[in-house]
C-alpha cells in the first residue's frame, strides 16, 4: 500500500503510515524501524557553547518564559563546531527570534537550516527523548531512504506517536499548553535539570519542586476500544460533567490498545473513569 499522509496539525504532510500500522510499530519497538521525520524545523547554532553537550550526543531541552512555562522543546546534537537543533516546524521563526535576542555579545550565528538539512529517526533501540535521530544534508536523503529501505522497515508518525504515548513522553504542541510548567509534564531532570545554573523560569520550577506538588500531572489513559473515533488533541477530560484537563494525544497501540497521554488536575484519584468527547478512560499510569 502507498504512504497515507498526515492530513493536518504538526506533522502535516510527513508519512501517516504505509498501511500496516500495527507491523510498523512493532518494527519500530524491536529496533528494526526508521522514520524520516524531515518535515520537521532544522536550525544551526555556530560558534555556539552548551556545557556538557557531548559531540554525538542527542539531547532534548527545553525553553521556559519568566513564569516557567513551557515556550519551546528542542532536540540537540552538538558536531564539534555547531549545534543542532530541530523541533516542530511551526517554531522555527519564534525559535530563531528568541535565539536571536540572548546573543548579547556572543559570536553566535543562528541559522535556519530546514531546507538544506534534515533528521530522520533512524533503526535501532528506542531512546528516552524519541530517537536514534540521524542529521543529514537534504541532497542525501532520497540516497539514504534508498539505503535504509533495503535494511530496514519505514514506518509512519502513527507508530512513533503510538511509542511516544505509551512511554509517557509529552509532546510541544500536544500536551503542552500556555500554562505548562516542567514539573507536569514529567520534564524534569531529563530536559530541565535541578543542579543546573539559574535560567529564566527557574524560580517556579525549584519552588514548585521544593515547595508542593504541581497543579496538575500527566496521565496515562487507556481508552474505551469499543468506540470508533478517539479524542482530539486539546479535547475537555470531564469527571462526572465537570471539567478537569485536557487530552494530549489518542492513538491506537499495536499492544495496549487505544491510548492517550492526558493532562489532568493533581489531586484526582487514579482509580476514575473519566470522559473525554463520549469516549469512556481509565487512568493507568501517571509521571
Amino acid at each position: 500500500m502507498s504512504a497515507v499522509l498526515v492530513e493536518s496539525g504538526p506533522d502535516k504532510g510527513a508519512i501517516w503510515h504505509f498501511g500496516e500500522p500495527n507491523k510498523e510499530q512493532k518494527d519500530l519497538v524491536s529496533g528494526n524501524g526508521w522514520a524520516d521525520l524531515s518535515h520537521r524545523g532544522i536550525i544551526a547554532l555556530t560558534t555556539q557553547h552548551l556545557e556538557k553537550l557531548t559531540p554525538g550526543d542527542w539531547q532534548e531541552a527545553l525553553i521556559l518564559d519568566a513564569q516557567g512555562h513551557i515556550v519551546e522543546q528542542l532536540f540537540l546534537v552538538d558536531d564539534g563546531s555547531t549545534t543542532w537543533i530541530h523541533t516542530e516546524s511551526q517554531r522555527v521563526e519564534p525559535l530563531i527570534e528568541y535565539l536571536e535576542k540572548m546573543k548579547f555579545m556572543l559570536d553566535v550565528d543562528v541559522i535556519n537550516q530546514s531546507n538544506n538539512y534534515a533528521v530522520l529517526r533512524v533503526a535501532g533501540v528506542a531512546d528516552g527523548i524519541g530517537g536514534p535521530f540521524r542529521l543529514l544534508p537534504r541532497r542525501e536523503l532520497a540516497s539514504t531512504v534508498k539505503t535504509y529501505n533495503n535494511s530496514y522497515t519505514q514506518v509512519g508518525i502513527w507508530a512513533l506517536e503510538a511509542l511516544r504515548v505509551a512511554q509517557g513522553r509529552a509532546r510541544l504542541l500536544f500536551e503542552v499548553d500556555h500554562k505548562s510548567i516542567p514539573n507536569e509534564l514529567g520534564f524534569l531532570n531529563n530536559a530541565v535539570h535541578m543542579k543546573k545554573g539559574c535560567y529564566r523560569g527557574q524560580e517556579t520550577v525549584a519552588k514548585v519542586f521544593n515547595l508542593g506538588q504541581p497543579p496538575r500531572k500527566l496521565v496515562l489513559m487507556h481508552l474505551d476500544g469499543s468506540i470508533v473515533h478517539l479524542p482530539e488533541c486539546k479535547s475537555k477530560i470531564t469527571l462526572e460533567g465537570n471539567v478537569i484537563g485536557y487530552i494530549g494525544t489518542s492513538v491506537r497501540h499495536f499492544e495496549l490498545g487505544p491510548i492517550a497521554l492526558g493532562v489532568i488536575k493533581n489531586n484526582l484519584s487514579t482509580k476514575l473513569t473519566l470522559q473525554s468527547q463520549g469516549v469512556n478512560a481509565s487512568i493507568s499510569q501517571y509521571y
